[in-house]
């Protein structure tokens, strides 16, 4: 049997205002949670305050400050040097070139159309041709060989013909199409003579493989005529393939020609073959003293 002093469960609850007295805490009736613990007096919530980490200690700071520096300097330096010899390759009229050809695998400078004057950019693409052009015919006259030595012609012709591709090529470029590269570019007349040198036995190599006389393993390492004539009556193939390089090796001569004949006329309109001939008189004088 309930107390008197028992609540009434279905009496509405008395609503209590926690502000109507201010200072003042409800008690907490029956509930058993306890009060949280008061909070220390030096307790601080500073979210901006920087934490100190140490990344190393001031002796590695020094040390990696001289290595940067050190190489700051060394870094000056080699600039420095590199502009000295630019300015000494420029009183000196050396022209420092960058390889750009061929694009996909560049090898030589070659830029006809900023370095060559106008008026001989024509001659010079045509001189470039005829450089083009025995690359042409070595590489032909190694395939037209290498079909001959299978087909049963001995494999020293074939010999002979690979020293012929690998010399010829770049001997080309060195011997004669560069100096006259420069000269054009430089107006030198020393460049100019060097290049008549060894363009006339460039002319002179075509026109001998051309004919491909019997001299050399009867004549049989170079494409001419002359093989062609031979090889027809036994291999048909292979006369064919010589017959091709006969036509190479004497439209490489004509241009040749062509090309020897307009370079020397330029030479002497310009003046260059008087004053080639005054510095090989000098040269002469040098030596001779």
């Amino acid at each position: 049997m309930g107390s008197r002093y028992d609540a009434n469960p279905f009496e509405p609850e008395e609503e209590v205002n926690p502000f109507s007295h201010p200072g003042s805490v409800p008690s907490a009736g029956g509930s058993r949670l306890s009060p949280l613990p008061p909070e220390p007096a030096d307790f601080s919530y500073d979210r901006g305050a920087t934490v100190d980490i140490p990344l190393g200690t001031a002796k590695d700071f020094k040390k990696k400050e001289r290595e940067l520096e050190a190489k700051e300097a060394e870094l000056k330096r080699r600039e420095q040097e590199l502009k000295r010899r630019e300015e000494a390759a420029a009183r000196a009229g050396i022209v420092l070139e960058e390889k750009n050809w061929p694009p996909f695998f560049p090898i030589i400078h070659h830029d006809i159309t900023r370095e060559i004057p106008t008026h001989l950019q024509r001659l010079q693409y045509t001189a470039f041709a005829t450089w083009l052009g025995i690359i042409l015919c070595l590489a032909w006259n190694f395939v037209a060989v290498t079909i001959a030595w299978i087909r049963g012609y001995g494999v020293k012709i074939w010999f002979l013909a690979i020293i012929y591709a690998l010399a010829g090529c770049p001997g080309a470029y060195v011997l004669w199409y560069r100096p006259l590269y420069r000269a054009m570019r430089t107006e030198s007349a020393i460049k100019f003579g060097r290049f008549f040198l060894f363009y006339l036995l460039h002319i002179g190599f075509c026109v001998f493989a051309a004919v491909a006389p019997p001299v050399v393993f009867k004549g049989k390492s170079l494409a001419g005529i002359l093989p062609t004539i031979d090889v027809f009556s036994d291999h048909l193939l292979v006369g064919i393939f010589y017959l091709i390089g006969f036509i190479l090796f004497t439209l490489e001569s004509f241009i040749s020609v062509r090309v020897l004949q307009q370079v020397y006329m330029y030479f002497r309109g310009s003046g260059k073959e008087a004053e080639m001939r005054r510095e090989a008189a000098r040269s002469a004088m040098r030596a001779a003293i």
